[in-house]
């Protein structure tokens, strides 16, 4: 039997974030460790506050989670993305409130704890801008020393972005941040939108949750009722693309890539068009990506197999054992 991954979770706790957070407490491949927050889809504390309350309805309110950055390394937060999240982050789904309490360390303190506590073994998750593992480089310049692996969803490689012409949304809330983790010594696997927008839910996907006894599912599929009606204006149909369950699965392994060159990749941090945008030298495509000397980032451009069946599927069996509740959610507006 597989030893689970030790597994830190930094995410500004959106639509797209539940699921992956469910999907990591689903997954027999890893063992979360700690949550940090971090202001984008929503500010860090309203993304905390529903991490709480996620993880007390799906029955692991003993992981701890740590408040972070409110405002990225240069400016401050813009106010986060109700169009796409809905105003309270999870698309007006409303959760029971967890009793647990935030734990009396910040997210970067976290990290760099768990990082001394699973040396060489702790794998960093990184699902929302990236301030907070910025700010824990500066806590502890040895950190990519001590980490496993760098998951980050984030950027487009030869995709549109998506909150510029050339800018997806997690790199271009704090290019500083996003700068820095790029360019210190460590191995990082980009999980950009080349490949998160072309693996996509659909709404039978979401029916299968909201069919399930398990109140997770249950919270999950009316919550993607929210998302998918912002990304019908995308696609043409009700479905909705993986963003950060996409970068979950490839961290633990359980997905696996076709495509994933290592490249050199840096992030614009002009105050030009072209700010937030992950820069990765892809000139070496038309050769089959041969090795680039120097080159850390490995960018992930297509799956093996469709990764949707896998999320659902992981999701539905693990949670259809837990107790159904009426009383932990209560669904304001409603797609079901």
């Amino acid at each position: 039997m597989t030893t689970p991954f030790p597994i830190y979770l930094d995410c500004d706790t959106g639509i797209d974030d539940a699921l992956a957070l469910a999907y990591l407490l689903a997954s027999p491949l890893a063992d979360v460790v700690g949550i940090g927050t971090v202001s984008g889809n929503v500010s860090a504390a309203v993304g905390a506050r529903n991490t709480l309350d996620l993880l007390e309805l799906a029955g692991s309110a003993h992981i701890p989670v740590a408040l972070g950055a409110h405002d990225p390394l240069v400016g401050s937060f813009g106010g986060g993305a109700p169009w796409v999240h809905g105003d309270n982050g999870i698309g007006e789904v409303s959760l029971a409130p967890a009793e647990a309490s935030l734990a009396g360390e910040s997210a970067a303190e976290m990290l760099v704890r768990l990082a001394r506590l699973y040396p060489g073994e702790l794998r960093v998750v990184a699902i929302g801008p990236l301030t907070n593992i910025a700010e824990a480089l500066r806590l502890e310049p040895a950190l990519p020393s001590l980490v496993d692996s760098v998951t980050v969803m984030g950027g487009a490689a030869l995709a549109p972005g998506n909150i510029t012409p050339l800018a997806e949304a997690n790199i271009h809330n704090d290019p500083e941040a996003a700068a820095l983790v790029l360019a210190v010594g460590w191995d990082v696997t980009l999980v950009p939108l080349d490949v998160t927008m072309a693996s996509v839910l659909e709404e039978a996907h979401r029916r299968e949750l909201l069919a399930s006894s398990s109140p997770v599912a249950r919270a999950l599929g009316e919550m993607l009722g929210y998302y998918f009606r912002f990304y019908e204006g995308i696609y043409g149909r009700p479905c909705s693309a993986m963003h950060d369950p996409l970068a979950a699965a490839l961290a633990v392994g359980a997905v696996k890539p076709a495509l994933a060159p290592v490249v050199r990749a840096a992030v614009d941090t002009s105050d030009g068009p072209g700010r937030g945008q992950t820069v990765c030298d892809m000139r070496g495509l038309y050769a089959g990506f041969p090795p680039v000397k120097g080159a850390r980032c490995r960018v992930v451009l297509s799956l093996e197999e469709e990764f949707a069946p896998h999320l659902v599927g992981t999701l539905l069996d693990h949670f259809a054992g837990m107790e159904t509740t009426t009383a932990a959610l209560t669904a304001a507006g409603s797609a079901a």
